[in-house]
């Protein structure tokens, strides 16, 4: 393992290819695995192998704006720095357009030791993609996008008067009812429209399925907070935060997949649990990851505050593997906060 004395701030796990398994099937670099921005040359075509499924790389970001492989990752050397090299643009034979991001690992001497291709939308074998653009802009902006804590247009929010308000008509000073702290200002909002596939694609928590008074649509990483009047999942904890990915059981929690999204992200001076549609979720987590992506005078306030918090503060952030071994984990979810 490769020591890193950085200090991790957050962690996300994302789905990627090895570089091995992308390949030029046509043109200049024909053969070769993707490589890095400076190497690749437009208009060759890169194709899957047939067996290639993406694998999970758990990124780590450090506090200074560095990032590193988790140590509970599908892929790569635990520790080992990793860089943003670039976005790429691949157009397939038939459909739309999709958007990748290249990442490096280096190894203990600074040397190249992995390239990994994080696409924003579902890759097909045996389809040619014609590499079309390449670009080093708005790569954290990129990679924070793959990562989003939002809210889907329409989500109902509660303010501190109990009413509930659509988060697409809720302006920054308006008071927001929060589980730990009572009433709190909105320090921002931003919005974003994205294709609604791949790692984009929102998931939809059906009425009642954890309680909820209507339809939740929320980003696949964010966070939902349950408490348990008993420890159903045998996590330790009764609080528990759970990825609205790791929930989808085909049935009262599913992939919303097709067309476009309105993404809304609520901003505190802290990170606070809210009300969505009547169950408590997350706001937005300035870490190196998000930080970025802020406005130029909200990053400065938020330099300026204190610290704005983990999610360790509000409940044990639970691992996929433990809801695995809980197929019907919704549903004891759910009878669990009632009892």
């Amino acid at each position: 393992m490769i020591n890193v004395s950085r200090t991790a701030h957050s962690i996300q796990s994302l789905p990627a290819y090895p570089a091995d398994l992308f390949r030029a099937s046509f043109g200049v670099n024909a053969g070769d695995p993707i490589s890095i921005l400076d190497e690749l040359v437009m208009d060759d075509v890169y194709e899957l192998r047939s067996s290639a499924s993406p694998a999970r790389l758990g990124i780590c970001a450090q506090l200074d704006g560095g990032f590193s492989v988790h140590r509970d990752s599908a892929l790569g050397t635990p520790g080992a720095p990793l860089f943003l090299d670039g976005v790429v643009t691949l157009m397939p034979e038939l459909g739309a357009a999709v958007e990748a991001l290249l990442i490096v690992e280096t190894d203990p001497e600074g040397m190249i030791a992995a390239i990994y291709l994080l696409p924003q939308a579902p890759m097909v074998p045996f389809t040619g993609y014609r590499l079309v653009n390449g670009t080093r802009q708005g790569l954290q902006h990129r990679l924070a996008q793959m990562s989003c804590v939002a809210f889907a247009r329409g989500t109902r929010i509660t303010l501190a008067t109990g009413a509930q308000r659509a988060i697409e008509d809720l302006r920054p000073g308006d008071r927001i009812l929060t589980r730990d702290s009572g009433a709190q200002p909105i320090t921002w909002i931003g919005q974003t429209t994205l294709r609604a596939v791949g790692e984009m694609a929102p998931i939809l928590i059906r009425k009642g399925a954890l309680n909820n008074a209507r339809d939740l649509l929320v980003s696949p990483d964010h966070r939902l907070m349950v408490y348990q009047r008993s420890d159903a999942l045998q996590a330790g904890r009764l609080e528990l935060l759970l990825r609205a990915r790791d929930l989808v059981n085909g049935d009262t929690v599913v992939v919303q997949d097709g067309g476009f999204v309105d993404y809304f992200q609520i901003l505190f001076d802290r990170h606070y649990i809210i009300y969505a549609e009547g169950i408590a979720a997350e706001s937005l987590l300035v870490d190196p990851i998000s930080q970025p992506t802020l406005p130029a005078d909200v990053q400065w306030r938020m330099r300026t505050t204190r610290r704005h918090g983990a999610r360790a503060d509000h409940g044990l952030d639970v691992k996929r593997p433990l809801l695995e071994e809980r197929p019907d984990a919704v549903d004891l979810l759910r009878r669990a906060s009632l009892r």
